[in-house]
């Protein structure tokens, strides 16, 4: 059965914390998943999640801590001392670790370093930390299997015993040469059907994807996604076998991408969430609702232009809204396909190319949705003239919208800028100004006034 965290259940822990019944506490989640502790402890004040965290067993409560939101997570170990956070850490693959450790302080992390007792682990955790951010060497974990091509079976088992002692999962076997330096992979089923006097180097599998420690972040998601592996060994620049990454880790990271992205085309400059304070929110909010108001004002600045047209023809003030919207939402659905397809490195080709597959779209789009226009002015009994003209400037409008929907990602993209910044306020805005002005500049044209 299923685990259910009623509030039932949450103030009957939290009246046992607050009793000390230790005892009763431990019984009561003894056998629950660490998972399920991570969300109680979410639920919990900050005192009594610490309360819980310093009780239970550090196997467990180590891997509730990854769980948790990194600010639930800061608040306990606010609270914990150098020596019970080390103790944690102790507990979990060297890069969860160092994703603990960087989340402190710089003095508390040389403290809390100095407090673990394995120093191999210690010094595994201080290397992943001196890698640059979004590279597969910050992503990558130490522990791995691996064994070396001049084995034999029967040695190579008895070390691969040893090694997996330290690895929470064994997805692969890694082969090196005398140097370590990666040379293949081993499969189990050759691993066990092969005489115990033969040597790794007649069996192993000299074929194996890998990435650099340099190798970025995106880049190793797409292999990972790619070739359908569950982990990829990690190699220095000298070849030489230094870690792994997993897929549990590339989730992770699709996730954070995922999040990032869709907060910044929503006009969310920074990482926030619900509970963040205020002031947090307001920095992430502000500047792009800034940006949308000086398009407003722009937008308000173009029809002050052309006041004389809507003296003239006062229906076309009416349709405004439905040029700016259709303008909007043709850029978000051009720029919206563009950035997932380089996110997904589908996007090939010249820009022109590209350019010209767009022009052709929005020409089928908007000469549909153009005749519906004329159709709907018929039906009202809306002049003639006019409803021929709404429908060639949003025919204008729609191709406009979809040529900076298409350009304006792929060009940030080649200039190292996130492309999902052009999914959200920044192409709404641009289009709106460029939509309105087309709107007028064409009826003009047509209606000449």
């Amino acid at each position: 059965m299923q685990f259910q965290l009623t509030a039932d259940y949450i103030e009957q822990v939290a009246k046992l914390i607050i009793n000390k019944e230790d005892l009763a506490i431990k019984t009561l989640l003894q056998g629950v998943h660490f998972a399920d502790i991570a969300d109680l402890l979410e639920e919990l004040n900050s005192k009594q999640a610490t309360y819980l965290i310093k009780l239970l067993e550090s196997e467990i409560t180590s891997e509730a801590l990854m769980e948790l939101d990194e600010d639930v997570r800061e608040k306990i170990l606010k609270r914990l001392s150098p020596e019970e956070i080390a103790q944690e850490l102790e507990e979990m693959d060297t890069d969860d670790a160092a994703d603990i450790i960087a989340e402190l302080d710089d003095h508390i992390q040389k403290e809390v370093i100095e407090k673990i007792e394995d120093e191999t682990h210690a010094s595994d955790i201080v290397e992943l930390l001196n890698y640059d951010d979004d590279t597969a060497g910050a992503l990558m974990a130490k522990e791995l299997v691996k064994v070396k091509e001049s084995w034999t079976v029967a040695g190579c088992v008895r070390e691969m015993r040893r090694q997996a002692e330290n690895v929470t999962r064994v997805h692969s076997i890694y082969v090196t040469d005398k140097d370590g330096k990666l040379t293949g992979r081993l499969s189990l089923k050759d691993l066990l059907t092969a005489s115990t006097k033969a040597h790794i180097s007649e069996i192993y599998i000299p074929n194996v994807d890998y990435v650099t420690v340099d190798t970025e972040d995106e880049e190793v998601a797409r292999i990972m996604q790619k070739y359908d592996l569950e982990a990829i060994p990690v190699v220095d620049h000298n070849g030489i076998l230094v870690g792994r990454i997993t897929i549990d880790d590339i989730v992770d990271f699709i996730k954070e991408e995922a999040e990032k992205d869709y907060q910044m085309a929503a006009g969310i400059s920074q990482d926030v969430e619900a509970d963040d304070s205020i002031l947090q929110l307001t920095r992430a909010r502000l500047p792009w609702l800034v940006l949308g108001l000086f398009g407003g004002l722009g937008s308000v600045y173009i029809l002050q232009g052309f006041e004389e047209a809507l003296s003239t023809y006062p229906i076309l003030f009416f349709f405004t809204p439905l040029i700016a919207a259709m303008a909007g939402n043709v850029g978000v659905q051009s720029s919206a396909i563009i950035v997932q397809g380089l996110a997904n490195d589908v996007v090939k080709g010249s820009l022109v190319t590209r350019l010209i597959k767009e022009v052709g779209l929005a020409l089928i789009n908007g000469t549909i949705l153009g005749l519906l226009v004329i159709i709907f002015g018929q039906i009202v009994g809306q002049e003639t003239i006019v409803s021929i003209t709404i429908a060639i400037s949003m025919l204008s409008v729609i191709i406009i919208a979809a040529l900076i929907g298409t350009f304006v990602p792929i060009v940030l993209d080649r200039k190292g800028i996130d492309p999902a910044i052009a999914t959200g306020p920044f192409i709404t805005t641009s289009n709106d100004i460029f939509g309105i002005f087309l709107f007028f500049y064409i009826s003009k044209i047509i209606l000449g006034f």
